[in-house]
């Protein structure tokens, strides 16, 4: 519930009370009241709602107890009309305001990687951290960019709304990112992120439908997330050329395309269409991967990425090319990035170097924090013993 709920539990509560501290603070005593009357007394009929209205009471009385009321009167006034609805609620009466708060936190007020951050944190329920193992930062360094975040929100008086049409383009690049990284998380194994980032993927979509990239951007997770089911055997992850194909989700495939295509139309080439378009390859048999080499090029020529790069790397090595692979990979600065590492891995023992590769995939095996890497990354070292 925590999961499904947390983002629109949160964004309801910062819209009412334009803070958030006290929302999140609010927030998470409602979900621990949660934890301790529902096994005991029942989920109720609208779990959001109560979380929402229990949430909201308690914002409130701490106002109360704090005394500092002179502007918080219509908090007040709004106790009233909330404190005795809690069973009568629909949940389609509490707006969903998860936009808004998208926006809020992508003002260009803040700096790009505090706005993804405190995005994931706020809208994606992520801990500090994971937002730090996804920005490959200490914990403690994620720590601060966060609380700085949101002093900032409050000091510039940030709105709470989503921008008007002329502004939203350069609103856009961190919104999207925001959007993918949250994906990113939950196509390593947690599936209910991957679904929440879709399902912002298709609100962008439908309050901009003239920007490619936000299509995209749609694209590349529908068409990854269609692959989810393959993605894991018996604990551990498995490689895309030996996934079982029955088990991909043909339909959303199929929507992908469909999107990609409005993306193209209006002659849309930025990274989120390059990237849309290498996943639509991926699943496309046999794999053209000369092709999708070429597309990761011109994709590492728009982004600047060394992860890019690696990318490349791989579909080289897929295509024939395992030293001019290697090579490339030998010369990127990823070193605390342990698919870096399994790359080398695989490289060096396609070249029959198989000691180097076991260093390599001991680093990987130092860096993962996912089980079902781990696992997969123990199996393929193991090999190499063969």
């Amino acid at each position: 519930m925590f999961r499904d709920e947390w983002g629109r539990v949160l964004a309801s509560l910062i819209g009412f009370l334009g803070d958030f501290d006290l929302a999140e603070e609010a927030a998470q005593e409602a979900f621990a009241i949660a934890a301790e009357r529902w096994p005991r007394e029942g989920t109720p009929a609208n779990p959001r709602a109560w979380l929402v209205t229990t949430a909201r009471n308690r914002a409130v009385d701490r106002l109360r107890r704090d005394r500092t009321l002179a502007v918080k009167t219509r908090l007040l006034e709004a106790r009233e009309t909330v404190e005795d609805k809690m069973d009568n609620l629909d949940e389609t009466a509490i707006p969903d305001e998860r936009l808004e708060l998208l926006f809020t936190c992508c003002h260009p007020a803040l700096a790009l990687d505090a706005q993804v951050a405190l995005t994931l944190r706020a809208l994606g329920g992520l801990t500090t951290e994971e937002i730090a193992r996804a920005f490959l930062v200490p914990e403690a360094t994620m720590a601060k960019r966060l609380v700085r975040a949101k002093e900032k929100i409050k000091a510039a008086g940030i709105p709470f709304r989503v921008p008007p049409a002329h502004l939203l383009p350069d609103r856009l690049g961190a919104v999207l990112a925001v959007i993918y990284l949250i994906f990113n998380e939950g196509y390593g194994g947690r599936g209910e992120l991957a679904r929440e980032a879709i399902r912002l993927g298709r609100a962008a979509a439908e309050l901009m439908p003239d920007e490619p990239e936000v299509h995209g951007l749609l694209t590349l997770m529908l068409v990854n997330d269609a692959r989810r089911e393959a993605r894991f055997a018996d604990g551990t992850v498995v490689l895309l050329r030996e996934q079982d194909r029955s088990l991909w989700d043909a339909e959303q495939i199929e929507e992908g395309r469909a999107v990609l295509h409005r993306a193209l139309a209006p002659g849309g080439g930025g990274p989120y269409v390059l990237q849309a378009a290498i996943a639509v390859l991926h699943v496309d048999e046999p794999t053209d991967w000369p092709q999708l080499a070429a597309l990761y090029g011109e994709l590492a020529r728009v982004t600047g990425s060394p992860v890019v790069e690696l990318n490349r790397a791989a579909a080289l090595a897929e295509a024939g090319e395992v030293e001019l692979a290697l090579a490339l990979v030998d010369n990127l600065d990823l070193d605390r990035y342990h698919y870096l590492h399994a790359t080398r891995g695989e490289l060096l023992g396609r070249l029959g170097r198989a000691d180097d590769a076991r260093l390599a995939y001991d680093r990987a095996l130092e860096l993962v924090h996912s089980d079902a890497e781990r696992r997969f990354l123990a199996r393929r070292r193991a090999e190499l013993d063969d």
